[in-house]
């Protein structure tokens, strides 16, 4: 079920609007605003500001910005309605299908898929740690929310985006925007492959596991818990990503 406006405040949604690189090209705002619409951060059939309001919120010319919509359009994650009421309209996806995931996940090397765990696992890591110094228990309302949607959700692609939208909002409760943004690319390059070992109920067992630890920690000020058990949280699922990948 598509997440409700009012599920994704935060600062995780506030990074999805802040300026990109000043050098960014258009295939920068494409992927910051195609990450934010598949992990859910933007609602399925919420509108976007206005082009200039828009531009202006990410720091980029309106030419720019036009040529991302309509790249965003013909990837099938927007739609545009002409007339009163018109504007561009968020148009969420389903993940892709298990074939499509499997010829991905042939363009990594488990080498790769090792090097990018230990590069994802620090970031989530230095996230939780931060967040457990910095946060209040009101600032972990979302947290909590997405969590509770991951144990009860059914099927893979519900599962990696619950997933997902978890490490993003876990950045964003550290108040760091570069983490924050740090995660979202990410998940573009390769989030959507957990799904295929988050579709096991037992993996999906695990990592709901983790998550509660990890946000006892995070309240409880333990920032060392919170860190190792942040950095389980994506190591345990990429060594199964690996395993599935050795298989082919």
């Amino acid at each position: 079920m598509p997440v409700r406006q009012d599920q994704i405040d935060g600062g995780a949604r506030r990074a999805v609007f802040s300026p990109v690189d000043n050098r960014a090209r258009v295939d920068t705002v494409v992927r910051r605003l195609g990450d934010a619409i598949e992990l859910g951060l933007l609602a399925d059939g919420e509108q976007l500001p206005g082009e200039s309001e828009l531009a202006g919120q990410l720091g980029v010319s309106t030419v720019t910005l036009r040529e991302a919509l309509m790249a965003l359009r013909q990837q099938g994650l927007l739609i545009t309605r002409r007339g009163r009421g018109g504007g561009s309209f968020v148009s969420l996806p389903e993940l892709p299908a298990e074939e499509r995931l499997i010829t991905r996940l042939h363009g990594w090397s488990t080498e790769e898929l090792r090097d990018l765990g230990d590069h994802w696992a620090a970031l989530s890591g230095a996230a939780a740690r931060l967040a457990a110094q910095r946060t209040e228990a009101d600032d972990l309302i979302q947290l909590r929310r997405t969590a509770a949607e991951l144990i009860r959700a059914e099927g893979a692609a519900a599962r990696g985006r619950l997933y997902g939208r978890f490490q993003v909002e876990l950045a964003a409760a550290a108040q760091s925007a570069r983490l924050t943004r740090e995660q979202l690319a990410l998940q573009g390059e390769v989030g959507a492959l957990l799904c295929l070992v988050l579709a096991d109920d037992s993996c999906r067992e695990e990592v709901a596991d983790r998550q509660r630890g990890l946000i006892s920690a995070v309240q409880d000020g333990d920032h060392a818990t919170a860190g190792t058990l942040a950095e389980r949280c994506v190591r345990e699922p990429v060594a199964r990503l690996v395993a599935v990948r050795l298989t082919l």
